[in-house]
């Protein structure tokens, strides 16, 4: 059987549908209440609430299971949840890892990100990057760096490991966070954008990813996911089109991206509610950072990525159908 923790995230919804499909018997943890993502799947699924914190009930839910995927983390850029996330990230794959181990859990995949490749370096980053202390890697890089080495220690512990490291995962259904926000400010016109570089790919492909390596024989490996390397500016210029609306048309120059975020910094304090634009965000929006995923596509020689124009398309028609019912 199955454990899927962080399967009420983005991306952990995803790979349950994905599992779901193909007839795996899945187990997955929630914390507190499953997601309405899920909804016409969730009988089809084991659900055990439990936390990657609390070690007791993590024994608990590997009773019976032989793999494990590992997506439960926390992904923020506010200073004031820093703390949190290091506990989460690394403590918490320190554990999943400990009670695979204990329990005899065959192979585990655990999902990363492109930022614990650092970017010490210009260029385009691979597996092959060794990570080097830099002021451009953000407190959420560093977290993931260190729950990486918690994985690698499992290994030379005994257990079966693969890693996937994705650059921004663009999907459906969360229309609050991450990639979900991005469509939210090209339905409200936002009219800026940053000048910056970065690598994009859909959620379905990470989940896809991440399912062919466990019912591989990869082990002790990571691999870049990565659809393609695209400027800012295009992806919020398709996200306008696709949605009818006016597309962004003021370049935010890094010196305008410092005021704006201190600006941001001052009304999240005052208001209280959790801003987009962080000093971490303003500054990464503004570098060109370019990523290489051939090594997962020589392991995996079948596979072929979604466009990034249908993954957008997608989202937009998803989010126009999720506005007509509100």
């Amino acid at each position: 059987m199955i454990l899927v923790t962080g399967g009420t995230g983005f991306l952990g919804s995803h790979l349950l549908r994905k599992l779901v499909n193909v007839g795996e018997p899945v187990r997955a943890l929630y914390r507190k209440k499953i997601p309405q993502q899920v909804k016409d799947i969730q009988h089809k699924i084991e659900w055990f609430q439990g936390d990657v914190l609390d070690v007791i009930s993590l024994e608990e839910a590997m009773v019976g299971i032989d793999r494990v995927y590992h997506c439960a983390a926390v992904v923020s850029f506010s200073p004031g949840e820093h703390a949190t996330m290091m506990k989460v990230n690394v403590e918490g794959t320190a554990n999943v890892v400990n009670m695979a181990i204990d329990a005899g859990v065959r192979k585990l995949v655990h999902v990363s990100s492109v930022a614990a490749l650092g970017r010490a370096k210009a260029g385009r980053l691979d597996e092959s990057c060794e990570w080097q202390e830099s002021k451009n890697n953000s407190k959420y890089a560093v977290s993931k760096y260190f729950s990486e080495m918690e994985v690698w220690r499992g290994r030379a512990e005994g257990l079966e490991v693969a890693i996937v490291n994705p650059s921004i995962i663009l999907g459906s259904g969360y229309w609050n966070d991450g990639s979900g926000a991005l469509i939210k400010n090209a339905w409200k016109e936002f009219p800026y954008y940053t000048q910056g570089i970065n690598g994009f790919t859909d959620v379905r492909d990470v989940a896809e990813v991440m399912y062919r390596l466990m019912e591989s024989d990869v082990d002790g490996e990571r691999f870049v996911v990565s659809t393609d390397n695209w400027k800012y500016y295009d992806l919020f210029r398709q996200m306008a089109e696709q949605l009818g609306k006016k597309a962004p048309h003021i370049p935010v120059k890094p010196w305008m991206a410092e005021i704006v975020w201190r600006m941001e910094a001052l009304k999240s304090k005052i208001t209280g509610k959790k801003s987009i634009l962080t000093k971490e965000t303003a500054r990464t929006a503004q570098m060109q950072v370019f990523y290489n995923s051939d090594k997962m596509q020589q392991a995996l020689p079948d596979f072929t990525y979604i466009p990034l124009e249908k993954t957008i398309a997608d989202m937009c028609k998803a989010f126009l159908q999720d506005q007509q019912q509100q």
